[in-house]
């Protein structure tokens, strides 16, 4: 073999050599940039993650506010439906309660009045002897009254008359005053008790009105929220 041959094939030895190292180099380069794809398509779905959560995080926190400020809303809403309502109902009652102490300038209707309270506190204790206290000014129209009050519960008792002793020594307080009197007050009525004073039934006006608002207060209410709800 002469020195061209042998050049010839160290030449082709060499070429066989680069090609294989291009080769391999391009395997190398397309591996790195398939692994850089992949490490680069990792970071962005895992920062797309991240942003995705933190927006999340921040929606539900927002909706949480609202909820709660929603909620708020709605209880401050809701007293002040109920304040209004008790405005309502405390000017009605005051109204009434105006009323009632016009009730005994009437005399014969209130003398009738006072007779019926009598009566009635009667059946309820069905004691033999009470107790009464009643308004100093209204002691004449209960003594006026008073006999007759013990023969009608007797008769629909059927029972003997009651001894009926009036209290002159506690009376029940005068009729109210007007303005902004806080002083205590009685628009009329009796107050009676069994002799040991262990059974007291207090018939007043202002007790009646309290018994009845208290009964129809969850209707009123109904009706008042019915009425701001149109």
């Amino acid at each position: 073999m002469n020195d061209t041959d042998v050049s010839k094939q160290i030449q082709q030895m060499v070429r066989f050599i680069r090609q294989e190292a291009e080769e391999k180099a391009n395997e190398i380069s397309v591996s790195a940039e398939e692994e850089f794809n992949i490490d680069k398509l990792q970071i962005v779905e895992a920062e797309k993650k991240k942003i995705r959560q933190e927006y999340e995080r921040k929606a539900k926190q927002i909706e949480v506010r609202k909820k709660i400020e929603y909620s708020m809303q709605l209880n401050a809403s809701r007293l002040k439906v109920l304040q209004a309502q008790d405005d309502i109902v405390n000017s009605m009652k005051e109204s009434a309660s105006n009323e009632l102490a016009r009730v005994a300038s009437d005399k014969k209707a209130y003398k009738m009045l006072l007779k019926a309270l009598i009566v009635q506190s009667l059946l309820r204790l069905k004691e033999p002897a009470v107790l009464l206290r009643c308004r100093e000014a209204d002691r004449k129209l209960v003594e006026s009254v008073m006999e007759e009050a013990k023969r009608e519960y007797a008769e629909k008792a059927k029972v003997k008359a009651p001894k009926i002793t009036i209290d002159d020594h506690v009376f029940l307080p005068p009729a109210p005053r007007g303005g902004d009197s806080h002083e205590p007050f009685c628009s009329g009525g009796v107050v009676v008790a069994s002799q040991d004073g262990k059974i007291v039934l207090e018939n007043t006006l202002d007790a009646r009105l309290d018994v009845v608002f208290r009964q129809k207060l969850p209707e009123i209410r109904k009706r008042l929220l019915a009425g701001m709800s149109a």
